[in-house]
């Protein structure tokens, strides 16, 4: 995915968000990859920061979040438990991958408005998981947000009013 200017030819920078955009993109396919290989998260981190041929990304906010994820994954399956509406084990890999990212990007990194948050991960689920799977974790999201993110959820409510 070659970014251009808008004569249509010259390459130009990436922005931050694009960089952290294809952060998310890849640490979501590292994070089914753990899933499935149950290869050891170090060995995959290694292997995601070692492609030369991935295009760039900001390799330090994919480390944040795929660590992040898989250091506390049992925390943020207690965390998304209650907002959803069936067993953990019977959600799709990828929108159970999506939950964990967003999850912890909820908990953990309160710079990023939750809006922003629920936005990218529904936004991965669109490209990446089912047919409605990107309903399932924008719900999911949201409520999580209203609890761990109550006073952003509630002033971004009274404005709306």
């Amino acid at each position: 995915m070659s970014t251009t200017d808008q004569s249509g030819g010259t390459p130009r920078k990436a922005s931050p968000v694009e960089l952290r955009r294809r952060a998310r993109r890849y640490c979501l396919q590292a994070l089914y990859q753990w899933h499935m290989a149950r290869t050891a998260p170090y060995e995959i981190e290694a292997q995601f920061l070692s492609d030369e041929d991935m295009e760039r990304f900001d390799r330090p906010y994919f480390s944040e979040i795929f660590r992040g994820v898989t250091d506390t994954v049992g925390e943020l399956d207690e965390a998304i438990k209650p907002c959803v509406d069936r067993p953990l084990k019977e959600l799709d890999p990828i929108e159970h991958a999506v939950c964990r990212m967003g999850a912890w990007e909820l908990r953990n990194r309160p710079d990023i408005p939750y809006r922003v948050v629920i936005n990218e991960a529904v936004e991965l689920a669109k490209a990446f998981g089912g047919t409605d799977g990107h309903k399932f974790v924008n719900r999911v999201l949201d409520r999580l947000a209203s609890t761990v993110r109550a006073t952003e959820v509630a002033a971004r409510n009274q404005t709306r009013r």
